[in-house]
């Protein structure tokens, strides 16, 4: 059993921000992270043209900004070489192969005791901890939806999070389903490749070009977000003219606004756009059936693919080991409580990338926690 004030649980960029905002107050802690590595998700689970969606400014981590040099949207390499050094540079030691198992309060010892299995050494550890951040995030597992008749399915289907590039679907028939961030640029990767694409878009988006959401989020600062949206909207309208003749429909709601309420991020396009006006890339209503290597759609045609690919997201996996909640999370294991006063729950438990807010969202969420457990380790001291 190992004592420690402060026990982190994932070392994601959230795991980390938190680390180095506690380390920053000298308050000792510890991650437990189930991966080899720091930032699993980047290094293991994206795809290989990825980038940060927002500028740079906006994606920093706590008391270490990017490199000057560092071009204003950073590609995958990039951040996963900024986060390297941010976890030397801020004296950041993950534990990995840690699986945690359990997060129980002991109300008696007023503690969290973590049981988590080391799949190094195929043997379990427990650590007593008064303070436990939560830090798998919203990314947790990747989210494939039931789809009739999925299971008969003869070709080859994978979640986006086992994507990597279009190499291996030159020439197939290749259904995306998904017209998210991770949908549309790996629909825009696979056509470009020269596979034959097309893609689902299962409900209203808002698609946007990089420098809209930048010179958005800038507004922000300035402008109340009614305003910022009906701007926003009609730079897209201006840039992609009627999405509705290409099988895409824009929410009754703004972007901005759309994203607080319900945390869907708009969709950056990368190129897709251009494709999908084009004809390269084939746009698809809801899957209702599949049948062998047919897919039948809610418009009632029915294509023959050799792969599908689900950009359908990702489910948080904390209901999986957290027990004693008091009610913190959902059945979906994300907070109860709306952002900005979600981040803190009861017995000192706290949770870490679970704003819907990306990376800055991160940052905030690194340092409420840090300096809300440091100012209650002083007054406990005092």
């Amino acid at each position: 059993m190992e004592e420690v004030p402060v026990v982190i649980v994932g070392a994601g960029p959230a795991g980390l921000a938190t680390s180095a905002c506690l380390n920053n107050l000298s308050v000792p802690n510890i991650i437990l992270e189930r991966e080899d590595c720091s930032a699993s998700l980047w290094k293991k689970r994206a795809y290989d043209r990825m980038k940060l969606h927002l500028a740079k400014q906006f994606c920093e981590l706590p008391h270490m900004p990017f490199p000057s040099r560092t071009p204003t949207f950073v590609p995958r390499i990039s951040f996963i070489n900024y986060v390297d050094n941010y976890v030397s540079q801020m004296g950041i030691n993950p534990r990995y192969h840690r699986s945690v198992e359990s997060a129980s309060y002991d109300e008696n010892a007023k503690a969290w005791i973590i049981v988590a299995k080391n799949t190094a050494l195929d043997a379990y550890e427990e650590y007593v901890a008064r303070y436990l951040v939560v830090a798998t995030g919203e990314n947790g597992e990747g989210l494939i939806p039931e789809v009739p008749g999925l299971g008969s399915f003869e070709g080859e289907y994978m979640h986006s999070s086992k994507y990597e590039n279009g190499g291996k679907f030159i020439g197939k028939n290749v259904l995306v389903v998904g017209c998210g961030n991770s949908g549309m640029e790996i629909a825009y990767d696979l056509s470009s490749c020269g596979a034959c694409t097309s893609i689902v878009v299962r409900g209203p988006v808002h698609v946007l070009t990089r420098e809209i959401v930048f010179a958005g989020m800038l507004l922000l600062k300035f402008l109340p977000c009614k305003l910022v949206d009906f701007i926003v909207v009609m730079l897209s309208k201006m840039k992609f003219g009627n999405l509705f003749k290409y099988g895409l429909e824009r929410p009754k709601k703004g972007p901005f606004y759309f994203k607080a309420i319900t945390g869907q991020t708009p969709t950056i396009d990368v190129g897709a756009m251009d494709k999908i006006r084009k004809g390269e890339i084939q746009v698809f209503p809801s899957i209702t059936s599949i049948n062998r290597n047919e897919v039948e759609f809610e418009n009632g045609k029915i294509e023959e693919f050799e792969a599908i690919i689900f950009a359908t997201g990702y489910k948080s996996t904390v209901r999986n080991w957290l027990k004693d909640d008091k009610d913190f999370f959902d059945e979906y294991g994300m907070p109860k409580r709306n952002c900005p006063n979600h981040w803190k729950g009861e017995n000192g438990l706290y949770c870490a990338g679970f704003s819907r807010k990306g990376l800055h969202g991160i940052s905030i969420d690194a340092k409420n926690i840090a300096n809300d457990i440091n100012l209650a380790l002083t007054d406990h001291q005092v």
